[in-house]
């Protein structure tokens, strides 16, 4: 299984990492995943998914 948000959808970016010399190794940003219990109202039960800290926030918010 992907390392995957699956509400947003979110997956891990490319980059570099740079050294003091500016040397560039490419690396990989991970999302931050969490484990989360969300209600579903259309099934009227708990839910358990694998969602970014973002998509955390904005659920609270919206709350």
């Amino acid at each position: 299984m992907a390392r995957k948000c699956e509400l947003t959808g979110k997956v891990a970016n490319n980059g570099y990492a740079v050294s003091h010399s500016h040397k560039r190794t490419k690396k990989l940003q991970k999302v931050n995943l969490q484990q989360k219990k969300v209600w579903s109202s259309k099934d009227n039960k708990w839910v358990k998914m694998l969602i970014s800290t973002k998509a955390i926030k904005t659920l609270t918010k919206t709350l």
